[in-house]
C-alpha cells in the first residue's frame, strides 16, 4: 500500500506553527459548464519534523496516516528553496 499514496506539489505559505508546515497546492481545471480555465488552491497541513521547509519553498508531500485533528500529509522533499 505504501507505494500508492498520494503525493503532491505545492508552495510552503506558513512554517510557524511546530513541525507543520502549510502547503498551498494549486490546480488548473476546465469549468464544465463554461469552458473557463480556473485555478483552485487547497490547503493541506504537512507534517515537517526537522523543520527543513521555510515560508515560499516548493515541496512534495505524501499522504500518511492522521498525525492529528488537521494533518494527515507529511513532507518528502523539498524541491526549491524561497528566494
Amino acid at each position: 500500500m505504501r507505494n500508492k499514496r498520494k503525493t503532491r506539489i505545492g508552495i510552503v505559505k506558513s512554517a510557524k506553527m511546530d513541525k507543520t508546515l502549510v502547503v498551498a497546492v494549486e490546480r488548473i481545471f476546465r469549468h464544465s459548464a463554461y469552458g473557463k480555465i480556473v485555478k483552485k488552491t487547497t490547503k493541506f497541513y504537512a507534517h515537517d519534523p526537522e523543520k527543513q521547509a521555510k515560508e515560499g519553498d516548493r515541496v512534495m508531500i505524501a499522504e500518511t496516516r492522521p498525525l492529528s485533528k488537521t494533518k494527515r500529509w507529511r513532507l518528502t522533499a523539498v524541491l526549491q528553496k524561497a528566494k
